[in-house]
């Protein structure tokens, strides 16, 4: 769309890899994914069939090529990958992603513990025919990793051939990167940002709050992920300046100086 007003940050656009937004299922209907098609397709890059609703919902298959048809990528949750390795079951996920026609998928281990060395093996094996995304961190709060492990995870696990990897949050927002009241854990993301290049991450940010906290310290083309699919809208307007909470982001300190001077007033 184009626009006159000035001083919106210049956004990406797919296929990209920056800006990229992860959009969470958590069991849409097929005219529900058609409205979220119909009115954000062009701003959502991966959609991620959440946990392991894909075992649970009706026209699963039709509603992915619905999806990659809009050219989104989609992919099982994690959790789902974790429920078929548990189970000595890898080649079943394998046949059962294969069936729907997805290309993608997470390798993760925030439920169950996967050794990193057998983890990276995993990512290289399947690398070769999936476009892989790993998850880092865990999914039960109370359990800390520090930052060096983070950043070294994150790191062996983009060599081993990940496109993209993922901080670890849930959909509640509360673990991995953020303290459990939701406040990031700002230490941690500065540490794991000096090992670790910006782009090669997804921040999981399933609160507003956490969206327009990633925005405001790193612009409007950082990676996000766990977004509801009610959200992509309301995300845009944060990563371009028309929302409340990143509304003096982008713009010139002149101009930003003299609104808040008239707000102020």
């Amino acid at each position: 769309m184009n626009s006159k007003l000035q001083f919106l940050p210049e956004r990406t656009t797919k296929p990209r890899e920056s800006g990229i937004n992860m959009v969470m299922d958590k069991g849409l209907s097929l005219r529900q994914s058609e409205d979220l098609i119909e009115v954000a397709a062009d701003k959502v890059d991966l959609l991620k069939l959440g946990f392991g609703t894909s075992m649970v919902t009706p026209n699963l298959k039709e509603k992915v090529k619905l999806y990659r048809d809009a050219g989104i990528d989609v992919y099982c949750g994690g959790t789902l990958f974790e429920a078929f390795y548990i189970r000595n079951a890898l080649d079943d996920y394998l046949k059962f992603i294969d069936d729907l026609g997805i290309t993608c998928l997470e390798v993760s281990d925030g439920s169950m513990v996967i050794q990193e060395e057998v983890k990276c093996e995993i990512i290289r094996k399947l690398s070769a025919n999936y476009k892989v995304l790993s998850e880092v961190g865990s999914k039960e709060e109370g359990i800390l990793i520090s930052p060096s492990k983070w950043t070294s995870m994150m790191s062996m696990e983009l060599e081993a051939g990940s496109w993209k990897v993922i901080a670890e949050a849930r959909e509640s927002g509360n673990v991995g990167i953020y303290r459990p009241n939701g406040s990031a854990h700002t230490a941690l993301i500065k540490m794991i940002l000096t090992k670790v290049d910006m782009g090669d991450i997804i921040w999981e940010t399933p609160k507003k709050t956490q969206q327009a906290w990633f925005i405001q310290q790193f612009g409007a083309n950082v990676n996000l992920g766990n977004i509801g699919p009610w959200d992509v809208i309301p995300l845009e307007t944060l990563r371009l300046g028309l929302r409340g909470d990143t509304f003096f982001n982008f713009l010139p300190k002149s101009v930003a100086k003299d609104l808040k001077q008239v707000v102020d007033s």
